[in-house]
């Protein structure tokens, strides 16, 4: 008992001792699994741990609480924003290149009144070069005004701070208030330098920002000013420089100061050009060596691959026998798009690039005048473009524009008679648009001698320059042709994609679509050269943007056009997706059945991306949607009036699409045309029948009609053969013969097997009919006419007879008739029976 007793009281200090130990092996487990916390979140435990205490023994007041967590949030967001501070602002790119900008303003201010005769080019050049800078103050200008807005919501809490009166409570504890006055003056203090250090920070950037404003409104009253120029310039141009060219003095500036004005310019535009377009450089050298690699890897591939390359590569004769010229020649033709109003000494070296490259190729593989003409207008084409570099107008480019005006049409009209003489061998085109030529040199040697001398060069320049782009579009539109073409030649892989695409259909779509862009290129090209692509950039953009209203409703002819884009992108997916479901039909028999049914789901796909195009046009053209719906309700309206049997076709189109009734590839029977499912469409289906003709059927037909679907379920097809034999034939042997001859084949299937059956006797013949199954249905003829064959090979070894028709004439004459006249009635009974077997044999389907 005593030691019970012993036990008893040492029961709850042995409990508190496991509870300690517990709780330790608890807490140093959790020290291994838990990670570190923050110290911030381990003092904030802290902290409203204490309260809690502070609290459950109501030995303070309960404000304490707020108070100490207020003060805790604002020294978390100081710190924050002392750490983002601490990162610095971003302008320090700004700083640095705001210098250089300005600088370059300041010089073009000075440039814009100095040269009184500036050519046009000059005037353009000078506004490009603002667009470049406004274009990077508007940049700066996003980019300061972010980070405006994070220093003004850093000043925003920043005040909030010094308006909160919660923190000018005193706590009643003693021991609490020294506390809370210890972290209540640790927070201002963080406050003040967080303050110091967000309102120079601001400062700093306001300050910048009222420069960069400066510098900016300097750069549009620049550009207006050149826009003016521009304006006064071109009506001085139509109007006329000066006096006819026999009445010219010496009105202009020196040529020689103009030349090293020139040289000047363009030295420093090339250089500020190379140093600041670095990534778009890089981006253009990669372009060219994807172009040479695309085009050394397909002429390689052709002449390792192909059985034939002499044959396929004289059809690319570009790049098989003029690799280099012709990618270099592509490349160098498309890199100058990369770039944004690059220095029009850039766009003329890469162009002298393009032109010496096409002369090359028209010399290896056109007649010999027309190399004489093309590599006349080559040397006038390289003192056309040094001139076009001229900033000031002389005296000396005003002859040299004369000059070459003369010589141009003096060569145009040479080659014109050669075209005459022999049409063929010709570039596409050639005859008008040399007549083009011709007409626009005559018309710039005109305003030359009648002072219009920037007209002129205008003009004379946007000729040769046009005309030789055409010729390089022509080669870059026969480079990616052929390129294309020796493509699908290397199929690398049966499972390729290119075994799916026809080229002659992509040849036929794709040239015309390469016509179409490279026209739109060259117009493009022809609007530069005219200096008037700004202009009708800027006069489009207002004419699409501008909103217009009809009633209550309003509408941009840009939503429209937007509207028309959509829609047609999506009709193109919609037929490049109905094109490859039309390849993998064409490609059935190479397919399982469930892949040749799935195809029946292009109806599905084609009705989705167009719905979906529909209505991303409608959003992307910002059309009302409560007008779509009245628009949809009056087009319902009109429905029910008129488009039913539309409508009720585009219905069974969507039910044939969901319940599948009938899928692309089946062999069907309706209305008593039979053939293979080709194509279903929204409003009709395709059949093709067997002797090549395509019927087309509405959808609602093969609804409302009776249908034969011969491949619903598979593509088993029975076959019924009649084969008739002689009298006297065993009629069990030729049953055994002729089974053991239908089971014995590979090529009928063998369940459910096949059957013979003794049909009928008729007067003539013993008749048996043979039932058997083919797996395909396709192979239904061909399988009968084999099993005939063998059929007639069988009866001829086995000496089985087969009948044949045979007719005996008996005549009985009268008695006593005499005998010649019995022979004139034979000879005509004959005569006629003959008469009968002829009728008789032109039309079979006569009773005999």
């Amino acid at each position: 008992m005593p030691s019970m007793r012993k036990i008893i009281k040492l029961t709850p200090l042995i409990i508190f001792l496991l509870t300690a130990f517990s709780s330790y092996e608890g807490l140093a487990q959790d020290k291994k699994k838990k990670p570190e916390t923050a110290k911030r979140e381990t003092e904030r435990r802290k902290m409203h741990s204490r309260d809690s205490l502070l609290r459950s023994f109501n030995k303070s007041d309960t404000s304490i609480n707020s108070l100490s967590q207020r003060i805790e949030q604002y020294t978390t967001t100081f710190n924050q924003i002392n750490n983002n501070l601490a990162e610095g602002i971003d302008t320090a790119d700004i700083s640095q290149g705001f210098p250089a900008v300005i600088k370059r303003i300041n010089r073009i201010d000075s440039l814009i009144n100095t040269h009184k005769s500036s050519t046009l080019r000059y005037l353009f050049v000078l506004r490009d070069n603002l667009d470049h800078m406004q274009g990077d103050i508007e940049g700066w200008q996003s980019d300061l005004e972010d980070v405006s807005t994070k220093l003004i919501q850093n000043q925003k809490e920043l005040i909030k701070f010094t308006k909160d009166t919660s923190l000018k409570i005193v706590p009643a504890d003693s021991l609490i208030r020294e506390a809370f006055f210890a972290h209540r003056k640790s927070v201002f203090s963080l406050f003040r330098k967080t303050d110091s250090v967000n309102r120079a920070n601001l400062l700093k950037v306001n300050l910048l920002q009222d420069k960069i404003a400066v510098a900016y409104t300097k750069i549009l009253d620049e550009t207006d000013q050149i826009d003016s120029k521009i304006k006064r310039f071109a009506i001085k141009a139509i109007n006329g420089e000066s006096d006819y060219i026999w009445n010219t003095k010496l009105q202009y500036n020196d040529f020689k100061a103009a030349l090293n004005s020139t040289i000047r310019l363009n030295k420093i535009l090339f250089n500020y050009f190379i140093k600041n377009e670095t990534f778009t450089h890089y981006l253009g050298v990669l372009f060219l060596g994807l172009v040479f690699a695309w085009i050394f890897y397909v002429r390689r591939k052709t002449l390792r691959h192909h059985e034939n390359p002499e044959t396929i590569l004289n059809e690319a004769n570009y790049i098989y026998k003029h690799p280099i010229a012709g990618s270099l020649l592509f490349a160098v033709a498309i890199i100058p798009y990369f770039y944004d109003h690059p220095p029009i000494v850039f766009l003329e070296t890469l162009f002298l690039v393009s032109i010496t490259l096409s002369l090359y190729l028209v010399k290896k593989d056109f007649e010999r005048h027309y190399f004489t003409f093309l590599h006349r207008l080559f040397w006038l084409t390289i003192i056309y473009g040094a001139s076009n570099l001229f900033i000031q107008i002389s005296n000396v480019d005003r002859y040299v524009i004369l000059l070459l005006s003369i010589a141009s049409l003096i060569i145009s009209f040479s080659f014109y008679k050669e075209i005459k003489k022999s049409p063929d061998n010709h570039l596409p085109n050639t005859t008008p648009a040399l007549k083009i030529f011709i007409a626009l040199q005559f018309l710039s040697l005109l305003c030359n001698i009648t002072g219009r001398f920037s007209l002129a060069k205008i003009i004379g320049v946007t000729s040769v320059f046009n005309l030789w782009f055409l010729i390089i579009l022509f080669f870059v539109v026969q480079v990616i042709i052929q390129g294309l073409f020796l493509q699908f030649q290397v199929k690398s892989d049966e499972k390729s994609i290119l075994n799916w695409i026809d080229y002659t259909v992509v040849q036929k779509k794709f040239r015309s679509t390469l016509i179409t862009l490279a026209s739109l290129v060259w117009l493009f090209f022809l609007l530069q050269n005219l200096n008037i692509d700004d202009w009708a950039r800027d006069y489009f953009s207002d004419l699409l943007s501008q909103s217009r209203s009809v009633g209550d409703a309003s509408f941009t002819f840009g939503g429209f056009v937007i509207f028309i884009a959509v829609i047609w992108l999506s009709s193109i997916v919609s037929r490049i997706v109905s094109y490859f479901y039309d390849v993998s039909a064409q490609r059935v028999n190479d397919l399982s059945v469930a892949k040749k049914k799935n195809r029946t789901s292009t109806l599905l796909i084609r009705m989705g991306v167009f719905s979906l195009g529909f209505l991303l046009a409608v959003a992307a053209s910002g059309f009302p949607l409560e007008k779509l719906t009245i628009i949809i309700s009056a087009f319902g309206v009109g429905i029910g009036f008129g488009l039913q049997n539309v409508v009720n076709n585009l219905v069974s189109g969507l039910i044939l699409a969901f319940e599948k009734p009938i899928q692309i590839g089946d062999v069907i029977e309706v209305d008593g045309v039979s053939g293979t499912m080709k194509e279903i469409g929204i409003r009709s289906s395709k059949v093709s029948t067997g002797d090549g003709a395509e019927v087309i059927i509405p959808n609602g037909d093969l609804i409302s009609h009776h249908v034969i679907n011969w491949t619903l379920s598979n593509s088993y097809r029975q076959v019924g053969l009649v084969i008739n034999t002689a009298y006297g034939v065993d009629i069990n042997k030729v049953k055994e013969l002729l089974k053991d001859l239908l089971i014995k084949r590979d090529d009928i299937m063998t369940t459910p097997g096949p059957s013979v059956f003794l049909n009928n006797v008729s007067e003539s013949a013993v008749e048996f009919k043979l039932f058997f199954w083919a797996a395909d249905i396709g192979t239904v003829s061909e399988l009968k006419s084999r099993v005939l064959a063998d059929i007639f090979d069988a009866f001829r070894n086995e000496n089985i007879a087969i009948p044949s028709t045979q007719k005996d004439l008996y005549l009985h004459f009268p008695e006593g008739a005499p005998a010649v006249m019995l022979e004139t009635k034979t000879e005509e009974k004959k005569s006629k029976m003959d008469i009968k077997n002829d009728l008789n044999k032109s039309d079979p389907d006569q009773d005999q």
